[in-house]
């Protein structure tokens, strides 16, 4: 049993099979899975999506790639979706120093409101990172996170970082890179996460392990990369599965049926 954590089938590539695909991640074993919106078009979709299937969950957040489109208008509607009974976590929200499309100062003031009507409305958090750990972690740190805890979505930075997110209570989630043949940064990571806060994810249609990397991804293949970072940590396949899916059940709160 399997808990795809981050997953966009709210998205554009999914459109025509989405169904299908669904049911092809239950048939691989993956129960649960929690599907992230991030802007006006995917965040009703992930909402309905979720309200159509009992172990499909909902995300909302606002992408920072995305902060220059943000206005007081948009955190309020964030902040009515927090009470619908399938959103489970804010996000995705953090910075992207990868892309021009926000200025840096935007993005970490759209961030940081999130963060607080995260506190205001007592809810876990989903961080988007690209290229800014450093930042993140202070405003994550300077904003009290901690309150509400979090999630590193995708992490694939140096474990020098982990302790710190540790520290404020998040989880660490590895996706496809962990399966990359030239990516060591999420190998070591997966090496060195203590067990009660490893989560798995795909990040779906994106990030494709390895070996359908290139392709469209979809959640059924998080079992590719329980199996990878089972291999890792000279553990099987059932346990890295069973304590991944334990810890994100606790971490969204849900309540088994």
């Amino acid at each position: 049993m399997l808990f795809d954590t981050h997953v966009h089938l709210n998205a554009r590539q999914f459109l025509e099979d989405r169904d299908e695909t669904i049911q092809r991640a239950f048939d691989a074993g993956v129960k649960y899975m929690t599907v992230v919106g991030f802007d006006h078009e995917t965040i009703p979709l992930a909402i309905k999506i979720a309200e159509q299937y009992e172990t499909i969950y909902a995300a909302v957040g606002w992408h920072p790639v995305d902060a220059v489109d943000m206005t007081d208008k948009e955190i309020a509607w964030l902040e009515e979706l927090s009470q619908h009974p399938k959103v489970v976590a804010l996000g995705e929200m953090g910075l992207d120093y990868h892309w021009d499309k926000s200025p840096k100062d935007i993005q970490k003031d759209v961030f940081r409101k999130q963060i607080r009507l995260a506190r205001k409305v007592d809810m876990p958090i989903i961080i988007h990172n690209r290229e800014a750990t450093e930042d993140i972690i202070q405003i994550l740190q300077e904003e009290n996170a901690k309150e509400v805890g979090g999630i590193m979505h995708c992490y694939n930075d140096s474990a020098a970082y982990i302790q710190a997110c540790l520290d404020m209570d998040f989880y660490i989630s590895l996706g496809g890179p962990v399966t990359f043949k030239n990516a060591p940064l999420p190998k070591e990571v997966a090496k060195v996460v203590p067990l009660d806060r490893l989560l798995v994810e795909t990040d779906a249609p994106y990030l494709a392990p390895h070996p359908n990397r290139g392709k469209r991804n979809e959640p059924a293949y998080v079992k590719l990369v329980a199996e990878k970072i089972a291999e890792l940590r000279d553990m099987t396949f059932e346990e890295i599965s069973q304590m991944t899916t334990k810890n994100a059940i606790r971490f969204f709160g849900i309540n088994e049926t």
